[in-house]
């Protein structure tokens, strides 16, 4: 199938940037679900809680709202067909569920959009947005490999186990989508034809990444970020879940392969260790290092931003409240 016209869709993210210059995003939902004493050590990870603790995860959203965020990504990154089969749910079961994470995102932002009329605080707010999650294969594999890649699959197949999620939450209500932590290019090519098979949807796409230079399966963010440019359905470029350290040289590379706005929302800093499930690392300081952090990411021409793993509401508003200072 052929590339899509380079021309830029007229989408959210596109009408968003024009009327406000930047788009904050969300942070982590998996570990701040666990920081509140949520059991996601599962292969379903915060998938889980739509079964058992759906009203905790619509918590996390109204707090990342609350916060200042502009988008709330939902709770279907692990979600799949597949990972709820193993769990014993059928496809109308696992269907139900996925539709209900965005449920719970919107209901979410409904209530923290009813507050904010009556809070002068938040009039300067825009009506904040909801992403759809679509976590790459190897979260579905819950083997660590998102950061690796490697999975012995074409891009054809890749779009075949891809699809019917792409397609379910591309009709969900969400109002964009978000392909994250791809760990290869073979994936991301993917999921951009996969827009072409749903007319008006819009998606960013954002890389795991293992240095300042590659995406974690090793080839060069630049040839990643030039493979996507010229896919219009494709609204913002990037990368998330990877050390906050590469995220300027990667944001300067992406610049100079893209017209596309760019996305970044690494982790907070610690390191993850994919066979044991746990951080290491520094503790938090209330998002003092990430607020600034992404100011730098902004002059590097970073335009959406926020955190993955390990990040909080109160990074969130530390970025918010350090951005309302420029």
């Amino acid at each position: 199938m052929a590339d899509a016209s380079t021309t830029p869709p007229s989408g959210v993210i596109t009408a968003w940037l024009a009327r406000q210059g930047h788009l904050v995003l969300d942070g982590a939902l998996g570990t701040e679900l666990a920081r509140r004493g949520a059991d996601i050590d599962d292969p379903l990870w915060s998938a889980r809680l739509l079964i058992e603790q759906p009203e905790l995860i619509r918590e996390v959203h109204l707090d990342y709202f609350r916060a200042g965020a502009d988008v709330a990504t939902t709770a279907t990154y692990q979600a799949t067909f597949e990972g709820f089969a193993r769990r014993g749910l059928g496809h109308d079961e696992a269907a139900g569920l996925m539709r209900l994470a965005v449920a719970l995102a919107c209901e979410a932002r409904d209530i923290f959009w009813r507050e904010a009329q009556h809070d002068p605080a938040q009039a300067h707010r825009a009506k904040p947005l909801v992403a759809a999650s679509i976590g790459p294969y190897g979260a579905m594999l819950a083997d660590g490999s998102e950061y690796r890649g490697g999975y012995g699959l074409d891009e054809t197949a890749l779009m075949d186990f891809h699809r019917p999620r792409l397609q379910l939450l591309a009709g969900s209500g969400a109002d964009l989508l978000a392909c994250e932590t791809v760990p290869c290019l073979a994936e991301a090519r993917a999921l951009a034809r996969l827009l072409q098979e749903t007319p008006g949807s819009e998606a960013w796409i954002s890389f795991s990444c293992r240095d300042g230079e590659h995406g974690s399966q090793g080839e060069p963010f630049a040839d990643c970020v030039a493979a996507l440019d010229g896919f219009a359905q494709v609204a913002a470029i990037g990368l998330n879940c990877t050390a906050p350290q590469h995220v300027e040289s990667l944001v300067q590379t992406a610049r100079s392969r893209t017209r596309k706005p760019i996305v970044v929302y690494p982790n907070a800093g610690e390191h993850y260790d994919a066979v044991r499930k746990v951080w290491h690392g520094a503790a938090h300081d209330g998002g003092a290092r990430l607020a600034e952090a992404a100011m730098q990411w902004a002059d590097a021409g970073a335009r959406l931003i926020g955190g993955c793993c390990r990040t909080t509401p109160q990074d969130i508003a530390a970025i918010c409240r350090r951005w309302a200072r420029t």
